[in-house]
C-alpha cells in the first residue's frame, strides 16, 4: 500500500541529507560529487538518505533503516533501477522537496526449523520458499487457517508485496500488483502439479502459511528478500503493518506510474 506525502521543503532539509552508495566506480564517484556540492550528514541526523545504486541499494538501505522510517530517495547509478529515481547532480534539495513519498508496508516471515524457536525476518519484495535439491518440493498452503492447495510440487512458490510484484514475482509470470490494491500476489515457481494453477491474488490482511510435505526427502529454504533459512517445515507470511517504510519518487515517476508502465511494456 501507499501513501503520498509531502516530504520537508528544501531548506529544510539542506544539510541534514546523508548519502549512501553501492560500492561500484559508477555510484563511488556519484557519491563523491554529491558529497562536494551538498555535504553527507551522518545517518542518525539525517532527515533523508540518497541512496546510489540500484534496487538491491534500495533494500539493503531500507532494511538498515528499519524502525526508523526515514524517507529514502533512490538515483539509479546500477542495472535495474526499477525503485530509483533518474541521477542528476543538480538541484537535489529542490528534487527532494517535490518528491511524493510512497509508504510501504513489509511482509513479515517466520521460519520453522525442527523443534527450535522460529526464525523472523523482513521483506520489501517477497518471501519465496526453493528447493534446494534436484526434487521438487512438495508444499501445502493454507489461507487464514484454511487448506487451499493441499499439494503443490513445484521448484517454489512465493508472496510478494505490490512493491516487489515486478521482481521475482513478475520473473515466475506472477501478476503485477498495483500500490494503494491492498493485494498480495501468490505465485508458484514452475509449478508440476497441479500444472494450471497459476497463483491467486490474496487480501493484504491475509495470512499464508506454507507446509513442507516430504522435507527430509525433499528440503527447502524460505528467503526474505536477501534473509535466508534452510530445511525448514513450515513458514508462516503475513503483510506487517506495525513497520512503515518510505521510498521518494519524483512526481513524473513515482512507484505507482512504473507499475501500470510496467505492464503495458512488450
Amino acid at each position: 500500500m501507499s501513501t503520498l506525502l509531502p516530504p520537508p521543503g528544501a531548506e529544510s532539509v539542506a544539510g541534514r541529507i546523508a548519502i549512501v552508495a553501492a560500492p561500484t566506480e559508477q555510484a563511488t564517484e556519484a557519491l563523491n560529487r554529491l558529497i562536494a556540492a551538498y555535504g553527507n550528514a551522518p545517518l542518525d541526523e539525517a532527515r533523508m538518505v540518497v541512496a546510489l545504486g540500484g534496487d538491491g541499494l534500495m533494500l539493503e538501505t531500507q532494511h538498515r533503516l528499519l524502525g526508523r522510517n526515514l524517507p529514502v530517495y533512490g538515483m539509479n547509478c546500477g542495472s535495474v533501477g526499477f525503485l530509483m529515481n533518474d541521477f542528476r547532480e543538480d538541484g537535489l534539495p529542490e528534487r527532494l522537496a517535490l518528491a511524493q513519498a510512497a509508504i510501504l508496508h513489509p511482509l513479515r516471515m517466520r521460519a520453522f526449523v525442527g523443534q527450535g524457536d522460529p526464525l523472523e525476518a523482513l521483506a520489501i519484495n517477497e518471501v519465496s520458499l526453493l528447493r534446494e535439491t534436484r526434487q521438487a518440493a512438495k508444499v501445502r498452503i493454507l489461507i487464514d487457517g484454511k487448506r487451499r492447495l493441499e499439494e503443490l510440487v513445484c521448484d517454489g512458490v512465493l508472496v510478494s508485496t505490490p512493491a516487489g510484484s515486478t521482481a521475482y514475482n513478475l520473473s515466475a509470470h506472477g501478476p503485477i500488483v498495483p500500490l494503494g490494491a491492498n493485494l498480495l500476489p501468490l505465485t508458484p515457481i514452475s509449478a508440476f502439479r497441479p500444472r494450471r494453477w497459476r497463483g491467486a491474488l490474496l487480501p493484504a490482511e491475509a495470512r499464508v502459511v506454507f507446509e513442507v510435505l516430504e522435507p527430509e526427502k525433499r528440503p527447502v529454504a524460505a528467503v526474505a528478500d536477501y534473509t535466508e533459512v534452510r530445511d525448514v517445515r513450515r513458514v508462516e507470511v503475513w503483510e506487517d503493518r506495525g513497520v512503515a517504510l518510505t521510498m521518494l519518487f519524483d512526481p513524473d515517476h513515482g512507484l505507482s506510474e512504473r507499475i501500470i508502465a510496467e505492464q503495458f511494456t512488450v
